[in-house]
């Protein structure tokens, strides 16, 4: 199932004007897609009209949010989970996306013990990588 506009409303807990996330795309298993248009808008946009980094990050870490708020609504109909990041490992980024582009994100949840899930996150601009990470958050 697709989520765009309000029903992204329905898997993560960030609102406006720190949405990261315009919608999940698709769904597999422990795998999900994502898409956000970089505005002009956006609270991480520097005076270059490029996105800083933190924003990138926060961005794959609100994909992750969908991904365990999809997961959460099969269970049962709750409000989506609220996941604090623990550590970002192995950050690289190959260039800072501008204003007018899409990011196109696939998060892995790799291994999940406990509260504690371990996911990897890669964007990209078309066939152009922009960055990937590997996280540590910890859900409540």
């Amino acid at each position: 199932m697709t989520y765009r506009g309000e029903d992204i409303l329905r898997l993560i807990p960030q609102r406006a004007p720190f949405m990261m996330v315009d919608a999940l795309e698709e769904r597999d298993g422990n795998s999900a897609a994502t898409t956000l248009g970089v505005e002009r808008n956006n609270y991480f946009i520097l005076p270059d009209g490029t996105m800083a980094e933190s924003g990138i990050i926060e961005h794959i870490a609100q994909s992750c949010s969908a991904l365990a708020g999809c997961q959460a609504l099969e269970k049962q109909p709750a409000g989506p989970p609220v996941g604090i990041i623990g550590e970002v490992k192995n950050f690289v980024c190959h260039r800072r996306p501008r204003i007018g582009e899409q990011l196109h994100t696939v998060v892995t949840f790799d291994m999940t013990f406990g509260s504690v899930t371990l996911a990897t996150g890669s964007c990209s601009v078309g066939d152009e990588p922009i960055a990937e990470v590997k996280l540590k958050i910890f859900m409540q």
